[in-house]
């Protein structure tokens, strides 16, 4: 998804009105750290760069989980607005990325999302599966050979959010991470401060529900 929000929500944040300091202070070169603590210490450009760098990532990762452009801009807005307030916890960490830091904070934004609209009777469904798409699920489904990766592959199509929604927001977002982003087991153990062991677990579990979404199109 190529959905990007703007900053227009980030008045206070990220102000416009100092772009002439903004080319002095949030230069291309200064890396994220030093404007980080820049931003820390009050200096908005800095953050206004920050907000820019990184934007079209973490829209992207809204628009893995969410179709609205509203609902993107959303979290967008709501993951700088926390990253915001938390510069001391990544200033003080052991964070080396801001990338990963603000992506991890995205996720976190669109699994809070998923829970509150799973708790609502219009945010259950996400659209019907098509005859082609049926099809095609039966016909993966019944030539799959042993081991084969049925799960991954649906994931990878255009139906996925149609299949996806069909799950709990854990496994979504856990195989999203996995399947979409194609992020490591060890990278989703750092994002979300699991063990491996527990990545592992929980993905097992993961695919085993999506494979139950699956078997019922047969």
């Amino acid at each position: 998804m190529d959905e990007q929000a703007d900053n227009s929500d980030l008045g206070a944040l990220a102000s416009p009105g100092h772009a002439a300091d903004a080319a002095v202070a949030t230069a291309a070169d200064v890396s994220d750290v030093e404007l980080v603590s820049r931003a820390g210490a009050g200096d908005e450009p800095a953050f206004e760069e920050l907000f820019n760098r990184h934007r079209r990532r973490v829209s992207l990762i809204a628009g893995r989980f969410f179709r609205q452009r509203e609902q993107i801009e959303e979290i967008v807005q709501e993951s700088f607005m926390k990253a915001y307030f938390a510069l001391p916890d990544f200033a003080n960490g052991q964070e080396n990325s801001f990338a990963s830091w603000i992506a991890r904070i995205a996720f976190n934004a669109c699994y809070d999302e998923l829970r509150r609209l799973k708790r609502r009777p219009e945010g259950a469904a996400s659209g019907d599966i098509s005859e082609e798409e049926e099809a095609w699920l039966k016909s993966q489904l019944r030539s799959a050979g042993a081991g084969a990766d049925v799960e991954a592959a649906a994931i990878a199509r255009d139906l996925a959010d149609k299949l996806l929604a069909r799950l709990s927001p854990e496994d979504r977002l856990l195989l999203v991470m996995l399947d979409v982003e194609g992020m490591s087991v060890a990278e989703i153990g750092a994002s979300n401060k699991w063990s491996i062991s527990k990545v592992k677990v929980r993905a097992h579990r993961a695919r085993a529900s999506l494979r139950r979404v699956l078997e019922r199109f047969v």
